[in-house]
């Protein structure tokens, strides 16, 4: 984590250097890589951040389940078909890292549980197959702004799916495969040698992931209905 955050500010930097150079902001910049989103399809890699949530929908009313959240990390490749002037098709396959612990309420136990009955953590290793719509503004000198839309199918590498394991054996099992929609926008900085594109994007679970429990009583599963997930990406993107 600490090596790809050094390596994000030493571009940026470096990024911040050449623009500084080139009077990016300033009144008549030096216009950097004019054509090159005007070819019809051109590649890159991005380096990031996530933060996954849970949203729990339950059959009953009662306390809840709070889903604790830590700081993952991304990387993936790029690739962008140019559609229109404004608009590209984009896809982006990635390796997603992040982890969330569930902490159950004492009521859901019929009787006083231990500390590791309450917790249950969920560890994922996702590969991100999303597909993209980008809608870009009017070139400004060296910026341009943009919005990004559509939808992904993610696969759980660390998905326990098969297990025939329960939360009676410590298992919290979660669906291999989920379906999302997704949400953002970003900019556009063109410096002199490459493309850096910093965005910010909401990912929303469309699929119950959930597997329960065999015993249909089960204190960790039994009160929920649904369970999807919910994450932040910050990506740093280089074309």
């Amino acid at each position: 984590m600490r090596k790809i955050v050094v390596i994000i500010l030493l571009v940026i930097s470096t990024s911040g250097i050449a623009q500084k150079a080139n009077n990016l902001f300033g009144k008549d910049p030096i216009i950097n890589l004019e054509n090159f989103q005007q070819q019809k399809l051109y590649f890159g890699f991005y380096l990031g951040f996530n933060s996954y949530d849970f949203k729990i929908d339950y059959k009953k009313v009662g306390e809840d389940i709070e889903v604790k959240k830590s700081t993952g990390f991304n990387v993936g490749l790029v690739a962008d078909l140019r559609l229109h002037e404004y608009v590209s098709l984009r896809f982006e396959p990635g390796l997603y890292y992040t982890k969330r612990d569930l902490q159950y309420p004492n009521s859901y136990f019929i009787e006083t549980p231990t500390n590791s009955d309450k917790l249950r953590e969920v560890n994922s290793t996702y590969i991100h197959f999303p597909l993209l719509l980008k809608f870009s503004s009017l070139r400004t000198g060296n910026v341009r702004p943009y919005l990004l839309g559509g939808v992904s199918a993610t696969l759980n590498l660390s998905s326990n799916a098969k297990s025939i394991d329960d939360n009676y054996e410590d298992r919290f099992r979660v669906k291999a495969w989920t379906t999302n929609y997704e949400l953002g926008f970003g900019i556009d900085i063109f410096s002199e040698y490459f493309i850096f594109s910093p965005s910010i994007r909401g990912v929303f679970g469309l699929s119950n992931e959930l597997i329960p429990d065999n015993n249909a009583d089960s204190p960790w599963t039994s009160n929920i209905e649904s369970i999807k997930s919910r994450a932040v990406f910050i990506n740093f993107t280089f074309h």
